[in-house]
């Protein structure tokens, strides 16, 4: 088999890509992770987040851009290879597979802790099989039984997000029953920006990870029934809904809840409902944050298992992971991001502060890696689709080259944050350390291909 491509099912609707937009944007890290980054920059996180969410606007608009023009399997990872070399290619495509089999790991664990609240008998790495192995089928049987779990998965969070809004902002205009409304925790406990500018910097390093995930549209682009259009219209509306949801929720929280209380921000979506006096607050917010897990968890088996078979048909993986089966779905290359994603978990309970906190911490620095050679690609492409073939260019990047180039200072300015800052200074480590690895790879492969 030379090329997988023509063996995909387009089995994806318009409203499947939609939602496999927004189900990127809305992750759990939003409900529960966002806690971590206002406890540090205080009310000012919401600067942290805009900052981050513009970046990630940008990237996408990026994306949209190769994407409309040229919808392939793999997405940004045959963008890199055609755009700078073989090594770009292989680094991107494999830093991504790596992000998702940690990203599948760590859901899987992360749903099994909310499963226990609920079922203490059982043993937590038992849910965690019980998740990885259930939504290994959901991917096993079709791209629209993904798709479609992804549909309902990413329904749940936007009706929920949208109702969080709607509520939020009931209260803080005094129309909540029973409370005065207002923004006073906005500047009550030591001010808008309490502890500096270098927090809110840290946390828009730290909201980096948060945003991951968006980009799947373009992967799922060549399994889309109507690709230019589906992803068109989807790149559109998650430009505007990031701002909304991540931006709009933060700036409730910290304007309901004092961010200096670490009890609150451990859990600052249930603390704002809670204020509200919305009985059942915790139990409805665990099954939101449930949800959000368990589409992160179905989102990764099927980027990491499409990624890794393009990079099969391509030559950057062993060629068994192209074969497709009778349904459309790369089985060896699916399987394959399962059995690594089985042993993160099984790191995570033998070895939870070393093997595992390596993977996890070093994931993070990866995924903007990745952006950055998105963008730098986007460059690269445009030049030779406005010469080549301009009729193709139906979506185009705003203020180009010149918006492009600042995204791509935006990101390298971040990497050098991470150099400085502390906290983020060991995750920048780990994640040179990964793409150390992966270069010296690539240099084996370019010696055994050589033999």
């Amino acid at each position: 088999m030379t090329d997988a491509a023509p063996a995909l099912r387009r089995s994806l609707q318009r409203r499947h890509m939609q939602m496999i937009a927004l189900g990127g944007v809305i992750g759990a890290g939003l409900f529960v992770g966002s806690g971590v980054v206002v406890t540090s920059a205080g009310p000012a996180a919401v600067i942290s987040f805009a900052i981050t969410g513009l970046l990630v606007v940008l990237v996408m608009r990026m994306l949209g851009e190769m994407a409309v023009a040229n919808p392939v399997v793999g997405g940004f990872y045959e963008y890199s290879r055609v755009a700078l070399g073989e090594l770009a290619g292989f680094l991107t495509g494999w830093m991504y597979w790596y992000f998702w089999i940690i990203v599948v790991a760590l859901e899987a664990v992360a749903g099994a802790k909310i499963l226990r609240v609920w079922w203490p008998g059982v043993e937590p790495w038992e849910f965690t099989l019980a998740l990885t192995a259930l939504f290994t089928l959901v991917n096993l049987l079709s791209v629209r039984s993904y798709g479609e779990a992804e549909f309902w998965f990413a329904s749940i969070k936007v009706v929920a997000i949208t109702v969080f809004l709607v509520a939020g902002g009931v209260f803080i205009c005094g129309l909540w029953p029973g409370n005065a409304g207002g923004v006073v925790h906005l500047t009550a406990h030591g001010g808008f920006m309490p502890n500096g500018i270098v927090p809110v910097l840290t946390g828009a390093v730290a909201a980096t990870g948060f945003y991951f995930g968006t980009e799947i549209v373009a992967v799922a682009a060549a399994e889309s029934a109507e690709p230019e259009r589906a992803v068109a219209e989807s790149m559109q509306s998650v430009i505007w809904r990031v701002l909304v949801f991540y931006v709009g929720s933060i700036f409730l929280v910290v304007c309901i809840v004092p961010w200096n209380d670490a009890d609150l921000m451990a859990r600052p979506y249930v603390s704002v409902l809670q204020s509200l006096h919305i009985p059942g607050a915790g139990t409805a917010m665990s099954l939101i944050i449930l949800t959000a897990v368990l589409s992160a968890l179905n989102s990764g088996l099927f980027a990491s298992s499409r990624m890794l078979m393009a990079l099969a048909v391509k030559g950057d993986a062993p060629a068994i992971f192209a074969r497709i089966d009778g349904r459309g779905v790369p089985v060896a290359a699916l399987l394959a991001g399962t059995a690594f994603a089985y042993v993160a978990v099984v790191m995570s309970y033998i070895s939870p502060d070393r093997v595992f906190a390596f993977l996890v911490d070093s994931y993070g620095t990866v995924a903007i890696f990745v952006y950055v050679l998105i963008a730098f690609s986007e460059l690269r492409l445009r030049r030779r689709l406005e010469v080549e073939a301009p009729e193709r260019l139906r979506m185009r990047m705003w203020g180009y080259p010149w918006l492009t180039r600042c995204a791509i200072a935006l990101m390298l300015l971040i990497v050098a944050a991470m150099g400085i800052i502390p906290d983020q200074r060991a995750p920048l480590e780990f994640g040179i350390a990964s793409v150390a690895f992966l270069l010296a790879a690539y240099g084996l492969r370019r010696i055994l291909r050589g033999r």
